[in-house]
């Protein structure tokens, strides 16, 4: 089975692959869209694509690409410890660094130790990536942030490990396919809705829920592409979309909503928390 992430190899995103298809064919794309483009087409089987992180938040172009593509749905999803440390070429020392090279959300989560190193970091596509780029320069005074894995895969010195600034740092990544995979019975329902430009509507369209005793356990809004200032609102449901309960509620929220997708009913991950 041919399974596209965004990255390169060593990536986290490669350890969600593996983590839910230990004998997958892992196939690194570029982009999350490039990830949407090969599912679709049919290169690769499955897509797995980051959603959230616990200290970054919404992955907002998984979001939107989920909106978008109507033949991709959600199949299921996994989470991945991120632990980052920081890799450098054999030789180099903390105190010479000077660069430092990563995916800007891991830039972002290990900000406070890169700040107290005064050093300037540089956004790349990928912390593998970064890895890879920091091996093939060479340079002592560049470092890359990214896995202890990936480092030892590029020949990499760790010259500090778990430099996030806090140590519980998670990264949910969602399953997207164009088939049914049957990775399990489904508890959880992702959506997206947008409600009507009146008084009470978000209201309205949220009460179903409850009336049908169905737990929201994410709610956030987000800008709709194409609509300049115009919202739609992401959320997630701690049941399966086939739930009588579900389906009912979601008859009254289409009376209150102009758009209303299910974006996927799938497996949750268990708590790791």
């Amino acid at each position: 089975m041919k399974v596209a992430y965004q990255g390169e190899p060593g990536a986290y995103s490669e350890q969600a692959v593996l983590a839910v298809f230990p004998d997958a064919e892992p196939m690194p794309c570029e982009t999350v869209r490039l990830v949407f483009s090969r599912v679709t087409s049919g290169e690769a089987d499955v897509g797995v694509v980051p959603v959230e992180n616990s200290q970054a938040g919404s992955v907002n172009e998984t979001y939107d690409l989920l909106l978008r593509t109507s033949l991709v749905t959600i199949q299921g999803e996994t989470v991945v410890r991120i632990d980052h440390a920081l890799l450098a070429p054999p030789g180099a020392r903390l105190e010479g660094i000077e660069r430092v090279l990563s995916h800007w959300q891991a830039l972002a989560q290990s900000e406070e130790f890169l700040g107290s190193l005064g050093v300037e970091m540089v956004p790349v596509h990928d912390t593998a990536g970064a890895a890879r780029l920091v091996a093939e320069g060479a340079d002592p005074t560049a470092a890359a942030v990214a896995s202890v894995d990936a480092g030892a895969r590029f020949g990499l010195t760790v010259l500090a490990e778990h430099i996030q600034t806090h140590p519980e740092n998670f990264t949910k990544f969602a399953v997207v396919s164009t088939r049914d995979l049957d990775l399990g019975p489904p508890d959880k329902t992702s959506l997206v809705m947008a409600v009507h430009d009146r008084p009470g509507s978000l209201l309205a369209s949220l009460a179903p829920f409850a009336q049908h005793d169905v737990n929201l356990t994410k709610l956030e809004s987000r800008p709709r592409p194409g609509a300049p200032f115009e919202y739609v609102f992401y959320v997630d449901l701690a049941r399966a979309a086939s739930d009588d309960g579900v389906q009912a509620a979601l008859k009254e929220v289409g009376e209150h909503t102009s758009l209303l997708k299910v974006l996927g009913s799938y497996p949750s991950h268990p708590s790791i928390f």
